[in-house]
């Protein structure tokens, strides 16, 4: 009770640094939920619904076929499993004392299926010729039945005795007398009969694929569909004690085998774990929390529509509910304990999860190999497990082991960082210890194990500083319960990066758009604004000012750190810059051109996470725009006395600017409509330019001719001349 006390007051005093501390500060990386957990390995240690770390059952290595998949498994009245393997076509024997040994090898790539009559025959289903051995103990062999089709994907007796086979690819249940006698009880729409088992009332329970289907066949041949899965095949069926049906199944994608029956290479493959994201980097207060998804990759559901694999539930009035689903895992065996809680045996690092209907599931077991792929339960309850990658049984005992471990997944902390405390919230015997790298996966050069943390309050890490940190805990004792870890660690000061700087044409200005200003408290608990619906990065709003030189540009930081900007001008002829305007916080600035000689100049935008770290840790970086002109003077124009030659009239005049080019001339008659004059060598490109306007005048009446000339800055010099 005491070290519990003390565990949620360090809590405490962490979350006041939470919101007290400054930006820029140490990261904390906290692992507390099931999708966190998931992440990392388990090894002899149970993941709970709500994330929480307890001992697990013991998982014990019976034997080791040195196959690399095991397809089927079966077990007698005597306590012996027996096990089909691929790609050699093998059956193994393993006895009630766990010795193993090779029963028979068929002439066959792999056994699909198996089943045991009550004398203790084994009968094996093969693949690509499908075919069905009988095998006697003494591991003397025939060929019992041959029903000329490529796959037998299932085997199982019903109550007379006689074999039911379910074969592909054609869809046919087949069903054999104790002589070898068989002939076709139904054939069905589908490709494959993929799983079988028989009902207390003597029918036949048939999974289908590619339509995913689970159908009800009397024992005269009538087939009814119980349930259409969303999913493509169903991989297994299990009858429950109290008669209801459990159907596992697998999307086209989980790639299981009898979905494409055409080759070899189609049978059951090695499925892809594809792990979920780090995460998301959640900045609480003036310290960044990450916190990784919250999505499990093993979720329940009211529909299975959108799931890689799921396990549904029929009861006895053919209502269906998912007891458990996935969008990414695929699942590959399903067992059903009395109580109706299910086992599922997956290919995500051989995970053996629990659920049962209307709770959330956990994780029971973490196999060393890659796929848990098929169930046995012997008469006395016995649970075993055969995986796939490497093919080996398993035992899965009633009693928790006595010690465990869970190692997390790898924190890049993007940069060298220098790591902080590690603490932890559980009860019981726990320890955590640390190792750190630079490089992605752990490897001979990473650091050793650290000494071990013991008190919940936590302590220093002791790994040297790298960019990536792993921990791993250990418990001891059956009370034993992890329920959170934090790790803290400061990353190494990223300078910030201006990444681009855009000069707007002239005479644009720029200008915050009006917003509902934020409570103070926001400020002063350094919450993002934009949490509580408060935008802070809206455009801001462009309008027209004579002069006017606008900057705008993009500026980011790796760490995340709060940003301010100071723009500096410099003569485009000297070295030495002056400071314009500082501790900007909007990403633009407007030049006022009236506040600099005409002249050309160069602006400098120096971005700096100062913000968020104190005095010399602070970095910076700055951005240099081109030369620009800076002209508040409009062009001076001179007019030379009009030509007359009868109504036409003919006016040169000259236009001269000291600091920019001339952009354009117009001229007008008597205040009419002003017209374009070009320079007389046909191009305005210079600071000085001479122009011609030719106007043929309406009559001999005195008139008047305006001219005006624009530079660059659009400023404007004008002139006028008299006609008479």
């Amino acid at each position: 009770m005491h070290k519990t006390i003390k565990s949620l007051f360090a809590f405490f005093l962490l979350s006041l640094f939470i919101i007290t501390s400054f930006a820029g500060g140490p990261v904390f990386w906290r692992v507390s939920t099931r999708a966190d957990i998931e992440k990392g390995d388990a090894n002899s240690v149970s993941i709970a619904d709500n994330g929480a770390l307890t001992l697990a059952p013991a998982f014990t290595e019976v034997y080791d076929t040195k196959q690399a998949y095991v397809w089927a498994a079966v077990a007698d009245n005597a306590g012996n499993v027996y096990l089909g393997t691929g790609h050699e076509g093998r059956v193994f024997k393993v006895d009630a004392a766990g010795r193993g040994s090779l029963l028979y090898k068929t002439s066959e790539l792999d056994v699909m299926a198996l089943a045991v009559d009550a004398s203790g025959n084994v009968y094996a289903g093969t693949a690509p010729d499908g075919k069905v051995y009988k095998i006697t103990p003494r591991g003397e062999a025939t060929v019992f039945f041959e029903p000329k089709t490529k796959y037998i994907w299932a085997l199982t007796f019903d109550g007379q005795g006689r074999l039911l086979v379910g074969t592909g690819d054609k869809g046919t249940i087949y069903r054999v007398t104790p002589d070898g006698k068989g002939a076709a009880l139904i054939t069905t729409t589908q490709s494959n009969i993929t799983a079988l088992k028989v009902d207390a009332s003597g029918n036949i329970i048939a999974g289908t694929d590619p339509g995913g289907l689970v159908l009800r066949v009397t024992p005269d041949g009538k087939a009814f569909t119980l349930f259409d899965s969303s999913q493509k095949e169903v991989r297994e069926i299990v009858v429950g004690r109290d008669g209801a049906i459990y159907a596992l199944a697998l999307s086209e994608s989980a790639g299981s085998g009898a979905s494409n029956a055409s080759t070899t290479s189609s049978l059951p493959s090695t499925p892809t774990v594809i792990s979920a994201d780090e995460g998301v980097t959640v900045t609480i207060s003036d310290v960044q929390i990450i916190e990784p998804s919250s999505s499990s990759s093993s979720t329940t559901s009211s529909s299975g529509s959108q799931a890689k694999s799921a396990l549904y539930r029929i009861d006895a009035n053919g209502v269906t509910d998912v007891v458990w689903s996935s969008t990414d895992i695929t699942a590959f065996t399903v067992a059903v304990e009395d109580n109706g809680r299910a086992l599922i045996g997956t290919g995500q690092k051989g995970r053996i999860y629990s659920a049962m209907l209307g709770g959330k599931p956990s994780l029971q077991v973490q196999s060393n190999e890659a796929q848990t792929v098929r169930f046995i339960k012997l008469a006395s309850g016995q649970l075993y497990a055969a995986s796939s990658n490497l093919g080996k049984l398993f035992k899965l005992g009633n009693n928790t082991v006595a010690t465990g471990s869970y190692t997390s997944s790898v924190r890049d902390a993007s940069t060298v960082a220098t790591w902080g405390r590690a603490s932890f919230i559980g009860e019981g015997d726990i320890e955590l210890q640390t190792r750190s790298g630079n490089t992605a996966n752990p490897d001979s050069t990473w650091s050793d194990w650290s000494a071990g943390i013991k008190s919940a309050d936590g302590g220093a890490i002791a790994s040297p500083r790298a960019r990536y940190l792993q921990w791993r805990a250990t418990l001891k004792g059956a009370n034993t319960k992890l329920r959170e870890v934090t790790v803290s660690y400061l990353p190494r000061n990223l300078a910030p990066n201006i990444s681009s700087l855009a000069l707007q044409p002239a005479g644009v200005a720029m200008q915050p758009l009006p917003q509902q200003p934020p409570d103070p408290g926001i400020e002063q608990a350094a919450l993002d604004p934009s949490l509580f619906g408060l935008s802070t990065n809206l455009p801001p709003r462009k309008f027209y000012q004579k002069g006017a030189i606008s900057l705008q540009w993009t500026g980011e930081d790796r760490n995340g750190d709060k940003l301010e900007y100071a723009v500096y001008y410099r003569s485009a002829n000297s070295t030495d810059y002056f400071p314009l305007k500082t501790g900007i916080t909007e990403n633009y600035y407007t030049v006022d051109a009236n506040g600099l000689p005409d002249g050309r100049y160069v602006f400098k935008v120096v971005a700096s996470d100062a913000p968020s770290n104190p005095g010399a840790m602070a970095l910076t970086d700055d951005q240099e725009t081109e030369p620009i002109e800076i002209d508040n003077t409009a062009p001076a124009v001179t007019a030379g006395a009009p030509r007359l030659s009868g109504n036409n009239v003919e006016v040169l005049f000259q236009s001269e600017d000291k600091t920019s080019f001339i952009r354009r001339a117009e001229y007008q008659v008597d205040g009419g409509e002003w017209k374009p004059v070009f320079p007389s060598d046909g191009i305005a490109d210079s600071r000085r330019e001479d122009f011609n306007v030719a106007v043929t005048l309406p009559d001999r009446k005195p008139h008047v001719i305006a001219l005006r000339v624009f530079d660059a800055n659009a400023n404007v010099g004008s002139a006028q001349v008299g006609v008479k």
